[in-house]
């Protein structure tokens, strides 16, 4: 047992997001000490949510800015692609952005709260079309911690009984959220081209859990949710984590090594106190990596020994290698049979109720696409709160130029594509020696390019979105573009995962299929960094499912005296 602040431990956790909150949830609730490594601020969503100011009370309509970049009411208080003193580079005629999130909780203060669960297909992909790698464990495997992670956290939702949208157990999913008249003429559309649209799979709640309220449908859950109804760490994992005594969490903690000993066991961490800059080293039983895929495998290559000259659990030279995203690009358009509908609540939740899930499977193995794997469409539309960019239907002046604004309003619609990719050769991180943050670590180098398997995704998608605007009965504003230009930007989507691999050989992987490292096995990586590919759906339900197997696992493996 080792001590920090007069608390005993035998776990450290890097990270208070997805996997980080999930693992300290799992390993004190079976009766394991564990100290949080926090590298960003401490953050209360009870008190520091704004939920209820308006736009207008905000500098500029709340429009984003670049230190704001999802707008001034964003949870994300301390963070974003631009962190000032904390850089990082880009390789040649690459293009990638990265996210961070520098407060307690991290991104789940912050995200949209998708929660897909992954098909047989995604966790086969290989097996189905000989292109990336298949996981080393099946969804046969994790379709119970699915069920269990789905009830602890609050998932909304159904079965609708479609190949890409597995089943979850009966009693496990939340009632799903009434669909909008905007989404219900989305379902006809669809119906009438054969495209599936079902109930959104949200992490919000519509029947209350614990101290968790359900959602009431008002404000955006990117604000954060002083309720509790929209998941975020901060208001469920980590108060659970806290109330069982056996969690100590310690914010404004850089961590910027893995401590190893001559045997290659890990022997814990050094951080960076940021308010006193001073360095801190910590020893543990145990070390886990949850601080993100990028962060996590920045601080292995920079925790470089005589043993492990290229960084710790990097013998197979794969740490840092199949970095993904998910694709992403838009089209919008204008439905004139929305105009001039009576004005009421259509708020909801925080995005569309309804959602259009991959459909091809079945055309792919017949060889029709061109492209491989799949992606789904997500959906806005409605009486949204105004914002700045109603000035973009503006016509005119005075009364033409009110009439304008006030007829385009509810009838717009957008679709948007997230998509998988598959890992290339072109997409990696390094450590650029040449260039220091401001605690005076090495920081990441990015090399990034789309192969042409998500950009002919991306031109069937944008081809695929504007016939279902067509087939709603509006026109897209504008024709789409080339899908070299409509793609997002790597990392844009902020899906990033894949560098630190799990897999069934030290060889080709970082970690093996409970995320524990190939050479320290008393070191672990619990977030997305263990990723074998990187289906369409959002990550975040996966990564705390996965977490949850591993960390059950790892709770066994200390109870019976191993590691």
């Amino acid at each position: 047992m080792n001590e920090f602040q007069d608390f005993s431990y035998d776990v450290i956790v890097v990270g208070s997001g997805a996997g980080g909150g999930m693992a300290a949830y799992t390993l004190t609730k079976a009766g394991h000490r564990v100290l949080m490594l926090e590298a960003g601020r401490e953050y209360d969503p009870t008190t520091e949510t704004p939920m209820f100011e308006t736009v207008h009370q905000a500098p500029l309509r709340g429009v984003g800015t670049p230190d704001k970049d999802f707008g001034f009411y964003d949870a994300t208080v301390d963070g974003g692609w631009t962190v000032p003193g904390e850089p990082y580079t880009t390789g040649p005629n690459s293009e990638f952005l990265w996210w961070r999130a520098r407060m307690l909780g991290g991104r789940t203060n912050h995200w949209g709260r998708i929660s897909l669960r992954f098909s047989p297909y995604d966790f086969k992909g290989y097996s189905m079309d000989g292109l990336g790698y298949d996981w080393p464990v099946d969804y046969a495997e994790m379709a119970p911690w699915y069920d269990e992670t789905e009830k602890l956290v609050g998932i909304s939702g159904n079965n609708p009984g479609l190949d890409d949208v597995p089943d979850s157990a009966p009693g496990v999913l939340q009632p799903t959220f009434k669909p909008r008249i905007p989404e219900l003429l989305l379902k006809a559309a669809g119906n009438k081209l054969g495209i599936p649209v079902v109930p959104m799979r949200r992490a919000i709640l519509s029947r209350p859990i614990d101290d968790r309220q359900a959602c009431f449908n008002a404000t955006s859950c990117g604000r954060g949710c002083s309720i509790g109804a929209a998941f975020q760490t901060t208001t469920s994992l980590l108060p659970l984590a806290r109330a069982t005594g056996n969690l100590k969490i310690v914010t404004d903690a850089m961590v910027k090594t893995v401590e190893t000993d001559g045997n290659g066991r890990a022997t814990g961490v050094t951080f960076i106190d940021r308010t006193s800059r001073e360095d801190v080293t910590l020893k543990a039983r145990v070390v886990i990596l949850a601080a993100s895929a990028c962060e996590t495998a920045r601080l292995l290559l920079n925790s470089k020994s005589e043993r492990f000259p290229n960084g710790v659990a990097n013998s197979s030279g794969e740490v840092g290698r199949n970095l993904m995203d998910s694709t992403g690009a838009g089209i919008a358009g204008l439905v004139p049979g929305l105009s001039g509908r009576p004005r009421y609540n259509e708020d909801g939740n925080t995005g569309a109720h309804l959602y259009v899930p991959w459909w091809g499977h079945k055309q792919q193995l017949a060889g029709k696409l061109d492209f491989p794997r799949g992606y789904h469409f997500e959906y806005g539309s409605g009486f949204v709160s105004p914002r700045m960019q109603l000035g973009n239907f503006a016509r005119g002046y005075g009364k033409e130029l009110r009439d304008s604004v006030n007829k385009a309003y509810g009838a717009y619609v957008a679709l948007s594509i997230r998509g998988e990719m598959l890992p290339n050769a072109n997409c990696f991180m390094e450590i650029d020696d040449n260039t220091k943050d401001q605690w005076g670590i090495p920081v990441p180098k990015f090399h990034w390019k789309w192969s042409e398997h998500e950009l002919s995704q991306i031109k069937h998608g944008l081809a695929t979105a504007k016939k279902l605007i067509e087939t709603m009965g509006g026109y897209t504003l504008g024709d789409p573009p080339p899908a070299e230009r409509a793609i997002k930007k790597g990392g844009e989507i902020i899906h990033e995962v894949g560098t630190t691999r799990m897999g069934s050989s030290a060889k080709d992987s970082v970690t093996n299929h409970h995320g524990q490292c190939w050479d320290s096995n008393n070191l672990f990586v619990m977030d997305g960094g263990v990723f074998a590919s990187n289906p369409h759906k959002n990550c975040t339900l996966t990564i705390m499912t996965m977490t949850m197997r591993n960390a059950s696992w790892l709770a066994t493996e200390l109870n019976r005296g191993a590691l």
